[in-house]
């Protein structure tokens, strides 16, 4: 039997388990996204998943690795076999809302993990799928960063998950990012009757932001440095006894942030030094590591992609990388991992808007559903049946990883 006949198969079942369930997992996808939670606070849209989970035979922990929010589901074979983690967000933005589609990011990995459930109680292996919140960013944000850290990849052969996008697309490439806060401590005084017993801490606050910049100088190019004031005083006439900024360090890959860090705390330091002030800086949330991208993996999933029924002349076969950030990149640095993208509008979408908003909930959001899940079930079951694909994947990413690696600093 050749290999196409073969795909076509497993595509007919896949498909015909994919529709007895299909209606009730874009119900779903449509419960969470009138139900937008920002960063760990994703409360309704967790447990709407985990339900969901648990009612497909799944065993489910909550509150995993850190999150209150976090959740790790599993469903493991009598026989041995691979470790395939199927990985689920479900965030909405601050203020707008699901503009980023992980309403349907979330379901797509919920579904299929459960399609394949039965399949690997035959092959052998074990199913995951951990809910991480708040890859936007936010209170305890990145939460990849925290099951990576605390070894929730350790025994895991590869990871997947799909985003929602404007057009299909291979797992982009992104930049590390160290969110971290600046704040001054000073001493409040009236700023024309005492200015001399005053220790202004915005003055300390606007240092930093003048080094930095002298720094943009001598920065490569692959670094991007953005940030704002968050607290600058409360009148104009007291000099102000705290100042607090936030910032985002990206850069192109991990070994560079670090020195980029250092850099930015060298300043802070300088600032407070200069000016009399007491600070702190560090991380707010989970530092997030560039995405190292596995291309025998991406081939693997768009080669299931005539089956499912993806147009070939819609698909954007260029590897690209992303000015942006995702904590996706924390589980590329210790195992395979891909995040390709499914179209769910006709027309350009850019992530984040009211557009976007509107295309997680539409039409054809709603019927990316089924294709989605069908090339993660199937990509997954490659996985788990050819144990000779699994390794090469496997070698072509520690490969890469080294090589990333070994570039080192781009200072």
């Amino acid at each position: 039997m050749t290999t196409s006949i073969i795909k076509k198969q497993q595509s007919n079942l896949l498909k015909e388990a994919i529709q007895e369930r299909l209606s009730e997992y874009q119900a779903l996808a449509l419960d969470i996204h009138q139900h937008p939670e920002v960063s760990n606070y994703e409360f309704y849209s967790s447990e709407a998943l985990v339900r969901q989970l648990e009612k497909e035979g799944f065993e489910v922990k909550k509150e995993v690795a850190g999150h209150r929010t976090g959740f790790a589901a599993s469903y493991q074979s009598a026989k041995p076999g691979p470790v395939i983690a199927f990985l689920a967000e479900f965030d909405a933005l601050p203020g707008i809302g699901h503009a980023c589609g992980h309403n349907l990011f979330g379901t797509y990995s919920v579904l299929a993990a459960s399609i394949i459930r039965e399949k690997i109680a035959e092959i052998g292996g074990e199913i995951r799928v951990y809910g991480t919140p708040g890859e936007e960013g936010g209170e305890n944000g990145s939460a990849k960063g925290s099951f990576v850290r605390e070894g929730f990849f350790a025994d895991v052969d590869a990871a997947l998950c799909v985003h929602p996008a404007y057009r299909y697309g291979k797992t982009t490439e992104s930049l590390a990012n160290d969110p971290v806060d600046i704040k001054f401590y000073g001493v409040a005084s009236h700023a024309a009757a005492a200015p001399e017993k005053g220790v202004n801490a915005l003055e300390a606050l606007i240092q930093v932001f003048n080094g930095i910049n002298a720094l943009r100088l001598q920065l490569p190019k692959d670094v991007n440095i953005h940030g704002i004031i968050t607290d600058g005083g409360v009148a104009a006439n007291v000099i102000p006894e705290y100042a607090a900024g936030r910032f985002y360090l990206r850069a192109g890959n991990r070994q560079t942030l670090n020195e980029v860090y250092q850099k930015v705390e060298n300043i802070v330091k300088g600032a407070a030094l200069s000016t009399g002030t007491s600070y702190e800086f560090g991380l707010f949330q989970n530092a997030v590591d560039n995405v190292i991208s596995t291309p025998a993996f991406d081939e693997l999933f768009f080669s299931h992609a005539k089956e499912a029924g993806v147009p070939e002349n819609e698909i954007d076969v260029e590897q690209k990388t992303s000015l942006g950030s995702s904590d996706v990149g924390n589980v590329s640095q210790v195992i395979p991992t891909i995040q390709p993208t499914v179209s769910i509008s006709d027309e350009y979408i850019a992530g984040h808007s009211e557009e976007f908003k509107a295309a997680a909930k539409s039409a054809k959001g709603l019927a990316s559903i089924a294709i989605a899940t069908e090339l993660l079930a199937a990509t997954a079951l490659d996985l788990f049946e050819q144990p000779e694909l699994l390794t090469k994947i496997k070698e072509e990413h520690q490969r890469l990883l080294e090589q990333s690696q070994l570039k080192g600093s781009t200072f």
